[in-house]
């Protein structure tokens, strides 16, 4: 970060002499000669006095003997800021957010996981949850994000190249519009659901909804199912908008301030957990195993 010859004009200032800096550093007079010339030549300033006493410091040469041991000082200084910065930023783990994957539930753990790794911090990083950011962002665990939680299923990891740590089996609840003549119940009945319109994410995306998918159509017919493509809140806003139903999980019951979330008398769950690299960093290891501990998933 500095003209290292600077160092050895300090040792050849102190010492007076080139012979006793060349001591100093073990290396030969002549080394020192040169690089003390070369530093001149680079500055197009002249250092030093040379008489048959000795060495002196010009005038120019006190202004940057000064100077110099500031640089040197500030540069070492700031080294040691730039490695405090990179392990610091190598204890912080990154938690991608958008409304499809909420980040609530681990700021309620933190306080637990905190207590068995006190060293690493927390950042949320919001992004838009489009189809595009999705699949880039899971495909790239680790650089930019670290962790996203959110349903997933072996395929969809496959796809997503990436890993999970599950952490529930989130029961599918029923999301309908406050002004729903079925927002007034407790919980829905797969009956109630009958000459409905059923929002549901499309095939191939979750291997769970599809087994519900095909028992709804086989054995509830009287369901109108009508495919969505992409969970976002424009599907929700859909919902919100019409008198259809849509499926929901207890984590997205906070999207749209006008949905009401409520259970169904079935037995459909939907795999979620926390998606990071298939390589996490030694942080994030840390990280994941604190969250097993914490919510015993051993």
């Amino acid at each position: 970060m500095y003209n290292p010859h600077l160092e050895t004009f300090i040792h050849v200032a102190d010492a007076g002499s080139f012979n006793k800096a060349a001591e100093d550093l073990f290396v030969t007079p002549p080394a020192v000669i040169k690089q003390i010339t070369s530093l001149e030549t680079n500055l197009d300033i002249k250092l030093f006095i040379r008489s048959p006493r000795g060495l002196t410091l010009t005038e120019a040469g006190k202004s940057i003997y000064r100077d110099a041991k500031y640089i040197i000082q500030y540069c070492k200084e700031s080294v040691v800021r730039a490695k405090n910065a990179a392990e610091d930023g190598d204890r912080v783990i990154r938690i991608g957010t958008s409304p499809m994957t909420p980040g609530q539930f681990l700021l309620d753990l933190w306080p637990s996981i905190h207590e068995h790794c006190p060293d690493i911090k927390f950042k949320l990083v919001p992004y838009e949850n489009t189809p595009e950011n999705a699949r880039e962002i899971l495909r790239n665990l680790g650089q930019n994000i670290d962790i996203v939680a959110g349903p997933f299923d072996e395929s969809a990891l496959r796809r997503w190249q990436c890993d999970a740590l599950p952490l529930s089996c989130e029961p599918v609840r029923c999301a309908v519009s406050i002004y729903h003549p079925l927002s007034g119940k407790d919980h829905l009945t797969v009956q109630d659901l009958h000459e409905e319109n059923f929002l549901l994410i499309r095939r191939g995306w979750n291997s769970s909804i599809d087994q519900m998918r095909d028992e709804l159509m086989q054995e509830h017919p009287q369901i109108n199912i009508v495919d969505f493509d992409f969970f976002s809140i424009n599907v929700f806003n859909q919902c919100e908008n019409s008198e259809d139903i849509m499926m929901t999980i207890d984590n997205w019951e906070h999207i749209h301030p006008l949905l009401k979330t409520l259970p169904v008398d079935w037995d459909y769950t939907l795999p979620f957990g926390l998606l990071h690299s298939p390589e996490p960093s030694s942080t994030v290891g840390r990280f994941l195993d604190a969250v097993k501990t914490v919510l015993d998933l051993s």
